[in-house]
Formats: C-alpha cells, structure tokens, sequence
C-alpha cells in the first residue's frame, strides 16, 4: 500500500474479526506445479487456525500435505466502491489426530458436499495480512461514484 492510496491496512486482530464475517474463502495452493485456487467453506479453531472441510480423495486433501498455502476472504460492494480483503499464509495439514478429527466432526466446519470420507485441512495463521477500501473518494480527492 502507499501512502494515501485510500487503503488502509489492517492489523491481526482486525483480520481474524473479519474472516468470521464470511462463510467462503478461496484457498490457494500449487496443483500440477501451476497455482490452484478453489472456493471452500470454512470456520475458525479457538486459536485462529482457518479449517477447511473436503473430502479425503480430494485434490485439495492430496495437494496440501503441509504445503504453504494461502487463503482469501474478502467483502465488496460496488456501488459504494468500499470493502476489504484478508488474506492468510501458512502451512496446510490434513488433520490426522484421531481425536482431533471427532472434536472437528462436532465443531468443525458443516459440508457442503458432503462425503462418507470427510478430512479437515488445518491452515496456520503464521502470516495474516488485510486492507480496507472506505468509498466513494480516495484519499487523493478523486472522485469514484459515476
């Protein structure tokens, strides 16, 4: 961002607040050495973690093996040229732990294809980064509305 650009950035706290306002997210990661990117529901462990719910034989479920990935969630409105972004970097597991899956099975997030072979994807919030657009005018005084 630069200075008076009409952005504004951020901090964790602001971030973590805004990822629970959105029901879908966009996770990145590399598929066939060529990035991937795939809308997915989410929710947040107690300690900020993002999970993901997929099926098991899923390309996401085989592609992340503690592979660094990124998540995206954002809000936009277009009318009034106003909304804000939060993206999440770190690295995604398949949660393996046998009583962390049940724990996940009750408080996780719900499918929206649901699976007989359901596996919860753990992104660590090691990098958690966001900005804000306010409408309307840029801090420049340029004027955004038609």
């Amino acid at each position: 961002m630069y200075p008076n650009d009409g952005f504004r950035e951020l901090n964790r706290d602001e971030c973590l607040r805004l990822l629970t306002k959105v029901p879908v997210g966009r996770i990145v990661h590399t598929g066939n050495a060529l990035p991937a990117v795939l809308p997915v529901n989410f929710c947040l462990d107690g300690d900020g973690a993002v999970l993901v719910r997929t099926s098991a034989a899923s390309e996401l479920a085989r592609a992340v093996g503690g592979s660094v990935v990124a998540f995206e969630v954002d809000e936009i409105d277009p009318t009034s040229f106003a909304g804000w972004s939060v993206v999440v970097t770190g690295r995604a597991t398949v949660v393996d732990d046998p009583a962390g899956r049940e724990r996940l099975v009750r408080t996780g997030p719900r499918p929206w294809a649901p699976s007989v072979d359901g596996a919860f994807i753990r992104i660590d919030t090691e990098l958690v980064t966001g900005r804000e657009l306010v409408g309307g005018r840029t801090l420049h005084g340029v004027d955004l509305a038609p």
